[in-house]
C-alpha cells in the first residue's frame, strides 16, 4: 500500500453547519423515498380495491311496532 497524505491523516472535521446540511440532506432523500414508496403502495392497493366485486348492501330491516 502506498502511503500518501490521504491514509495517513485523518480527514478534516466538518463545521456544525457542514453536518447539519448533510444531515438535512440525508433526511430528505429518506423522506422522499418514503413518500414515493407509499404513493407506489397505494396505487396498487387502490387497484386492487378497485378490481373486486362490489359489495351488496343488505337489506333495512324495520323495526316491530312499539308495545305499550
Amino acid at each position: 500500500m502506498t502511503k500518501t497524505k490521504d491514509n495517513l491523516f485523518k480527514p478534516e472535521k466538518l463545521s456544525a453547519q457542514a453536518k447539519a446540511e448533510q444531515t438535512n440532506s440525508m433526511a430528505k432523500e429518506i423522506m422522499a423515498s418514503e413518500l414515493l414508496d407509499r404513493q407506489k403502495k397505494t396505487e396498487r392497493l387502490r387497484a386492487l380495491r378497485l378490481a373486486q366485486p362490489a359489495p351488496e348492501e343488505p337489506a333495512k330491516k324495520t323495526r316491530g311496532a312499539k308495545k305499550a
